[in-house]
């Protein structure tokens, strides 16, 4: 226990460092293909998330979702793909296949809906090679080019404000 604290704190002081030299480039592409990456610890309702996000003109088939959980339970069947801190080396590597392959995809729009800052979700959202990059305004600022000032309960008024915000910017 005590030693994924350390891990954490060692893979965010690498991760902010490299925040540092990190450079951001937007597309001004519209959006169809969408990433979303949840921390299932503070968030269970996901089908309504990619519910709201089908409501406005998003279909289903563009939609691949991953989600982080504490402690992953062996027998239990889950609907999305799961991962947990132990994907996570001292180094800031990911071992997981499914993770790595979520991160290489090209989204037109990656979500990061967590809001609580933990290493290998803000590993994920810096190293995705995604667009645009969604996620809240609690987590730093240097990830996302969109930040939205709420919570992870509110996704109804997430959904509203991302989609206010994306035709703003003639994403959509």
């Amino acid at each position: 226990m005590f030693l994924n604290y350390i891990k954490d704190f060692l893979v965010k002081k690498t991760l902010k460092n490299r925040l540092n030299n990190f450079k951001t480039s937007t597309s001004s592409e519209v959006i169809q293909t969408i990433g979303l990456l949840v921390d299932e610890k503070y968030f269970l309702e996901k089908e309504h998330l990619v519910n709201a996000l089908m409501a406005n003109g998003i279909s289903k088939e563009n939609i691949k979702i991953i989600a982080y959980r504490d402690k992953i339970k062996k027998n239990e069947i889950y609907t999305v793909p799961t991962f947990g801190a132990k994907q996570l080396h001292w180094n800031g590597s990911i071992t997981d296949l499914v993770i790595n392959d979520f991160i290489k995809e090209k989204f037109d729009l990656l979500i990061s809906y967590y809001d609580v800052e933990k290493a290998i979700l803000m590993l994920i959202t810096q190293n995705s090679k995604a667009q645009f990059k969604v996620g809240f305004s609690s987590i730093d600022k240097r990830l996302n080019h969109l930040m939205i000032n709420t919570n992870a309960e509110n996704y109804k008024v997430f959904v509203h404000e991302l989609f206010r915000y994306l035709k703003i910017l003639n994403k959509i």
